[in-house]
């Protein structure tokens, strides 16, 4: 994949919204664990190189098992609490100090 090209300078976020499936999140350990490698239901392979990250966006994690909840860092943010507006304000002001000095 052109993504997971190391030379990239560039972040390549993978954002997964859904819920989470007892059967595909087991797959995504690999992924998650030392080896950094996503492997699809076609077979095909992508290394997660340093300038790729995964987003997860999910409505509860009951069908995470302990090792994958465990290889996540997880931020738990309710709609009652706080709107997806300031994140994504952060987010973009935090992306403009980091590629003014590339």
């Amino acid at each position: 994949s052109k993504y997971a090209d190391r030379t990239r300078k560039d972040m390549t976020y993978l954002i997964l919204d859904g819920p989470v499936d007892a059967v595909w999140v087991e797959n995504l350990n690999t992924v998650l664990d030392d080896n950094k490698l996503l492997t699809l239901a076609n077979g095909d392979r992508i290394p997660m190189t340093d300038n790729m990250r995964l987003l997860f966006e999910v409505g509860d994690l009951k069908n995470a098992s302990p090792a994958t909840v465990s290889r996540a860092g997880i931020i738990y943010v309710s709609a009652t609490d706080l709107d997806w507006k300031p994140i994504l304000d952060a987010w973009i002001n935090k992306q403009s100090h980091h590629h003014s000095s590339i």
